[in-house]
């Protein structure tokens, strides 16, 4: 009985935490567009803002942020955008004034009834330049850090052919820019046709793939991949479906001319409820062996995930294209639950983050930028607990790379370095002082590895935080936080208090 009385007050706190976003989303539903503007001013005093120990300066820092978040519910058109600019100056001078955006966006636009469709994501937002430069939690700006975008524009066609067979038809294109001349912009196009099926009066599944990647870089050479692969699937059971893939692969990513591999893998995908999925798919690739394994299993009061992939990567940003690790996500996936529309899902997360003073996007590994097709082994587990008035997050990621692309001439870590390994944590324990007041504690850690002559890295950091609501529409927040960066180069130690005013119109 007291285990259903938790569940029931649980479930009662969650729905009382996303009762605005809900309130919103429909309303954005019933006039297929919701548009709320939001401004924001924060001061940051720092004992150290240029980020280094060689010449320790103290520092007033102040922002002022304007955004706009739109929700488009429409019969034709679903989507996303949160989009904010901020202004920050010093008031000793100690730096230069900057401008800074950021932005999330995602959608599909449905533009012929069950035929055409065109899917869209962008984001911008500050990433590292290098993996063994200054490393922060993102609090200050600092030299080894780009605004770093990318926008991803994909029209589909999708049917069927006679009743037996579906088919899709895709044409996807995205644009990186790193706005740095240390690492190279990109462009990747992507070209897929898709044809799956039963075969009549049974239960094997089949589908063929065919897809031609060309990835372009600035600075660098570029690069094509051609892949034609046949996958037959069964069901073992309702819960447990087997599959086995075969096929061949032609690509240049180590040649000037394109060389023809096989490709031969299997995979399993296991469901026995629908809060567990585990999906295993290993083969073998030009590169050698290539894997994705992907687990997640949820309960009232928790989610766990953990996925392990080893591949290609195609992205300036070593991280761009993978985002379990981040604390947003992980509760976009706890809330599917609750809400399973990924639109109102969204504003019913950010509500929720931002009442109990937990940050969306606080990176366990800050990454990197390359410019060059690289192989990428990366591995990630997270795991929450909510609880009535507590909330704790765990999130671990570790990330292996070395260039694939031998060939270019263009320069990154990845040639200084053969192998960079990274390794980060992060712990977060929010609690509900009142209704409208949180306590938020945050400790994490990074440790970057380099081969060759390049030194490591140790970034460790602990912040606390008060988030507590000043009206219906307004939010301040109170921190602290104490920062030790280890380096042979450019080490550094840092403290600062922070205070924000953000208010939604």
């Amino acid at each position: 009985m007291r285990r259903r009385e938790r569940h029931g007050a649980l479930a009662a706190a969650l729905l009382l935490v996303a009762q605005t976003a809900v309130a919103q989303a429909e309303v954005g539903a019933k006039r297929a567009m919701s548009i709320a503007p939001y401004a924001s001013t924060s001061a940051t005093y720092s004992d150290n803002v240029l980020l280094t120990d060689a010449d320790r300066r103290g520092d007033l820092m102040l922002a002022v942020t304007a955004g706009l978040r739109i929700t488009g519910e429409g019969s034709r058109i679903k989507g996303y955008l949160n989009y904010g600019l901020t202004g920050q100056t010093y008031a000793d001078g100690a730096k230069a004034s900057t401008f800074q955006n950021s932005l999330n966006t995602f959608g599909n636009i449905e533009a012929i009834d069950n035929l055409a469709f065109v899917d869209f994501n962008g984001s911008i937002s500050r990433q590292a330049v290098s993996a063994f430069g200054v490393q922060t939690d993102g609090g200050i700006p600092n030299s080894n850090q780009s605004e770093v975008s990318t926008f991803r524009l994909s029209p589909y066609l999708r049917g069927q052919l006679g009743g037996s067979a579906n088919y899709e038809a895709r044409y996807a294109w995205t644009a990186t820019r790193t706005g740095t001349d240390a690492a190279s912009d990109a462009k990747v196009a992507d070209a897929l046709v898709k044809l799956n099926g039963r075969v009549p009066s049974g239960r094997l599944a089949w589908s063929v793939e065919a897809s031609r990647q060309s990835v372009d870089f600035t600075t660098g050479r570029s690069t094509e991949s051609d892949r034609l692969t046949g996958t037959l699937s069964y069901p073992i059971s309702n819960q447990l479906v087997v599959s086995a893939t075969g096929g061949r692969d032609s690509n240049n990513y180590t040649n000037a001319g394109k060389e023809s591999h096989s490709v031969l893998g299997a995979g399993i995908n296991w469901s026995p409820a629908p809060t567990t999925t585990l999906s295993v798919n290993a083969s073998n690739q030009s590169f050698g062996h290539g894997h994705s394994i992907s687990f997640e299993h949820r309960t009232p009061r928790t989610v766990w995930r953990f996925t392990d992939s080893n591949g290609v990567s195609t992205a300036p940003g070593q991280l761009i294209s993978t985002t379990i690790g981040s604390v947003y996500d992980l509760y976009f996936s706890q809330f599917a639950s609750i809400e399973p529309d990924p639109i109102k899902r969204a504003l019913l997360v950010n509500n929720f983050l931002q009442t109990n003073g937990i940050s969306p996007s606080a990176p366990v590994i800050a990454g990197y930028l390359t410019s060059a097709v690289s192989l990428l082994r990366r591995q990630d587990a997270s795991f929450a607990l909510l609880g009535v008035r507590d909330t704790l997050t765990f999130l671990a990621s570790r990330s292996n790379s070395r260039r694939l692309d031998t060939l270019t001439g263009a320069a990154d870590d990845l040639v200084s370095s053969s192998v960079i390994v990274q390794q980060g944590f992060s712990v977060s324990y929010a609690h509900r002082l009142t209704p409208q007041t949180a306590f938020n504690a945050i400790a994490s850690a990074q440790h970057t590895t380099g081969s060759d002559s390049q030194p490591d890295t140790h970034l460790r950091t602990l912040s606390l935080n008060v988030t507590t609501r000043v009206g219906s529409q307004s939010t301040a927040t109170f921190g602290a936080r104490r920062s030790v960066f280890d380096s042979p180069t450019v080490p550094y130690n840092e403290s600062a208090v922070t205070g924000s005013l953000t208010v939604q119109f």
